[in-house]
C-alpha cells in the first residue's frame, strides 16, 4: 500500500491511544521519543523522518509518551516538562509531521520488554517501514533496549533505520536537559537559540491583588502552569489570547516592594484594554530584562515599570522568529 499524499501540510493528528491509528497512518516512518521542547536537534531528526516517509510512500509519525515515563518510574527524579502535548503536536506539525501519538504512559507499557514493545507498537500497531532515532534512544522495560538492539530488530523485520547524531551548539549537544537548565536559570535567550520557537508557558488568568492596575500597569495573574517556570525575574515576551499576540512584560516572583513572599507570574499585555479573568493565556519568553528587587517607593517602582515596558516593547518589535 502506498500513500502518495504523505507527507503533507495537513494539521497534525494528535492521537491518545493506539487503537485510534488508522491504516493511512501505518506503513510509514516512525520516530519514538519524548521530544520535550521540540528543539533544533529534534528538527533535524524530523527532517530525516520526513525524507524516509517520502521514500516508503507513507506518513511521518512521532510516538511520544504522556506523561514522561520517569513520572511513573522515578517520580522524585522526573524532569519538569517543557511542553504540553497539544503544543508539542503543533510544533511538530509545523516541522511537517503527519501524526503525533501521545501514548498515555501506564504500567502495562512500562512492563513490556524491548522485544515486546517493538513487536506490539512498531510492527503491530504502526506497521512501520522505516525508523529514525537518536543515538541515546532506549526502549523497553528498564530501558533495556538501545540502538544496537533496535538495529537488530529492524534488520530482522526489513525496516530501514537511521540513527541521527545530536546537534552541536557552542561545542555542546542540544538536548531537552540542556534547554531545561537554561530555562531554570532564566536564560531564556539561550533556550530560544536551542528551541525551534521561544520558550512558552500556559495557564489560567485569575484574580490578583490588582496592584498593577492601581499603578497604571494592569497585569494578568497566571496560575495552573504545568511546565517548567523560568527563574524569578522580569522578562520581555509575547502573550497569546484568542490567537491574538500582544507584546508583554512578565514578572516572575514575589512582589518584594510590598513585602510579599508568594511566587507569582504576572503578565502585562502592552496595549491590551479588556479583562482576561478566567481566560487561558500562553506566554512566550524572548529575553530576560532584570532581576526582581524591592523599591524604596511606589514612584520608584512605577519608573522602573515604565522602563520595563519600553524595553519589552523594543525587544518584541525587533524580534524575528527562529
Amino acid at each position: 500500500m502506498t500513500h502518495p499524499s504523505f507527507p503533507g501540510n495537513r494539521p497534525v493528528r494528535l492521537l491518545r491511544h493506539l487503537d485510534q491509528i488508522t491504516t493511512e497512518l501505518q506503513q510509514g516512518a516512525v520516530a519514538i521519543g519524548n521530544f520535550d521542547g521540540v528543539h533544533r536537534g529534534h528538527r533535524r531528526l524530523v527532517q530525516r523522518l520526513i525524507e524516509h516517509a517520502r521514500k516508503v510512500g507513507g506518513p511521518a509519525v512521532v510516538f511520544t509518551f504522556d506523561p514522561h515515563p520517569a513520572r511513573l518510574l522515578r517520580p522524585a527524579e522526573a524532569p519538569p516538562p517543557l511542553t504540553w502535548s497539544e503544543r508539542k503536536a503543533s510544533l511538530l506539525t509545523e516541522l511537517g509531521v503527519d501524526a503525533m501519538i501521545a501514548y498515555p504512559t501506564d504500567q502495562h507499557l512500562l512492563s513490556l520488554s524491548s522485544r515486546e514493545f517493538f513487536d506490539t507498537v512498531v510492527l503491530g500497531q504502526l506497521n512501520a517501514r522505516a525508523m529514525v532515532e537518536g543515538p541515546n534512544f532506549r526502549f523497553g522495560r528498564g530501558r533495556e533496549g538501545d540502538v544496537h538492539q533496535l538495529t537488530s530488530f529492524c534488520r530482522e523485520a526489513g525496516i530501514d533505520l537511521e540513527v541521527v547524531p545530536p546537534l552541536l551548539l557552542d561545542a555542546h549537544y542540544i538536548s531537552s536537559s540542556r534547554v531545561r537548565e537554561a530555562v531554570r536559570q532564566g536564560d531564556v535567550d539561550a533556550a530560544r537559540q536551542m528551541l525551534t520557537h521561544p520558550y512558552r508557558i500556559r495557564g489560567l488568568v485569575t484574580h490578583g491583588a490588582r496592584r498593577g492596575a492601581t499603578l497604571g500597569f494592569p497585569t494578568a495573574n497566571v496560575e495552573g502552569i504545568d511546565t517548567l517556570l523560568p527563574s524569578t525575574g522580569v522578562y520581555a515576551g509575547r502573550a497569546w489570547t484568542n490567537d491574538v499576540r500582544w507584546p508583554a512584560a512578565i514578572h516572575i516572583g514575589p512582589n518584594l516592594t510590598f513585602n510579599e513572599q508568594t511566587l507569582k507570574v504576572e503578565v502585562h499585555l502592552i496595549g491590551y484594554q479588556n479583562s482576561l479573568y478566567g481566560e487561558p493565556l500562553e506566554v512566550d519568553f524572548l529575553a530576560r530584562l532584570r532581576d526582581i528587587r524591592p523599591f524604596a517607593s511606589v514612584e520608584e517602582l512605577k519608573e522602573q515599570l515604565q522602563q520595563d515596558v519600553r524595553s519589552a516593547s523594543q525587544i518584541v518589535e525587533q524580534f524575528v522568529d527562529n
